[in-house]
């Protein structure tokens, strides 16, 4: 596959958007999240499947550089889950935009890609790698008594919060690409 400079900037455009929305992590993942996720659904939708799968291998990378977080620190495998949950989002909104013709097929796409990703993270995260690895968390928590409720809020996040934000970003990507559509040659 040969890319473009103008699919090089244009990916690199979003992934600074990208980036610069994980500043605000700190603030509410209920900001951040849904950034992340139109980024990554406009950059399949606008430049193609590769765009969207770079951001979702990059995107949980620099939000632990940015953010850190002492789950991710203490469970490694974590960045693989979340890339690989950010990879189902981008794929199968890339499948239904592409393999079917259907008139509601982006919608559909969207709360599909969005309800795959928060049940791949739920099961792999929440039911995988927090009951094998959580007590490594301990290690990382300035108060290690606190790991019951740390792991409590990190299977919210990794389930159901990760639907709402997926479903979010959805909502806010289709906004963007009903207008954005006609200055694209990808339709």
């Amino acid at each position: 596959m040969k890319l473009t400079t103008r699919q090089l900037a244009q990916s690199a455009l979003l992934l600074a958007v990208c980036i610069i929305s994980q500043y605000f992590k700190n603030f509410s993942v209920y900001i951040t999240g849904p950034i992340v996720n139109t980024v990554i659904i406009i950059a399949v939708l606008a430049i193609g499947l590769w765009s969207g799968l770079l951001i979702s291998v990059i995107a949980p990378v620099t939000a632990f550089f940015l953010a850190g977080s002492p789950i991710m620190a203490a469970i490694p495998l974590m960045f693989p889950a979340i890339m690989a949950g950010n990879i189902v989002l981008a794929v199968t909104v890339w499948y239904f935009q592409n393999k079917f013709s259907f008139r509601c097929r982006l919608p559909v796409g969207l709360i599909a890609g969005s309800i795959l990703k928060a049940a791949f993270m739920g099961i792999v995260i929440v039911l995988i790698l927090l009951p094998a690895f959580g007590d490594a968390v301990a290690s990382k928590l300035p108060k290690p008594e606190a790991l019951p409720m740390v792991l409590a809020a990190a299977k919210v996040t990794f389930s159901f919060t990760q639907l709402i934000t997926a479903l979010t970003g959805s909502a806010l990507a289709y906004l963007i690409w009903l207008p954005l559509q006609k200055y694209t040659k990808c339709t």
